[in-house]
Formats: C-alpha cells, structure tokens, sequence
C-alpha cells in the first residue's frame, strides 16, 4: 500500500500526482471544511488523498506552519510591490470596491 500523500519539490509541498498544493488543503482545513468537503472542491483529490494530506499536516504541523508563514511572508512582499507599481490600478480597485459596498 503506497501512502505517501505528500510530495515536496524544494519549497512546494504537493498531493502527489496532482498539482494541488497542501496549502489548499491546509488552509480548507483550518477554516473547518470536511474532509469531504475538501474532496468536492477538488476534482481532482480523492476523499484518501485529502486525509493523507490532513494527516501529514498533523503530524508535521510546526513545519507546515512555518512553510505557510513563509509563503505568507511572500505574498504579502508581493502585493506591496505591486501596490506600488500600479497605484492607479489599485485605487480603481479600491473605489469599485467601495462603490458596491
């Protein structure tokens, strides 16, 4: 029986066979989604694989979460940097978004 869920390629965590990242599933997870939730939302992920993932999540959970925090980091620096590329763009953003609040 092959139950290796989780395929790391330098600083990506995968399901393996699939394109879909822990992250997702993780973060499904954390915001109280089922594990059969979780799989609805995946085409591609089956009900084993969601678990396997929630499993290794659980059991390596200092790492994971540091791995998120890090992605987390990058995003954030990301978005900053774009902010400040396209100030127009963002500002049209922000006022569409107000206007349909």
């Amino acid at each position: 029986m092959d139950n290796n869920y989780i395929s790391v390629d330098g600083d990506s965590y995968r399901i393996t066979g699939t394109r879909v990242s822990l992250d997702s599933v993780v973060y499904d997870y954390l915001s109280g989604l089922s594990p059969e939730s979780i799989a609805d939302n995946f085409d591609t992920l089956s009900l084993e694989q969601v678990y396997g993932a929630i499993t290794f999540y659980l059991s390596h959970r200092n790492e994971v979460e540091r791995h998120l925090m890090q992605n987390r980091a990058k995003f954030d620096a990301l978005r900053a940097k774009a902010r400040e590329s396209h100030p127009l763009l963002y500002r049209k953003l922000e006022e569409m978004q107000e206007a349909l609040s």
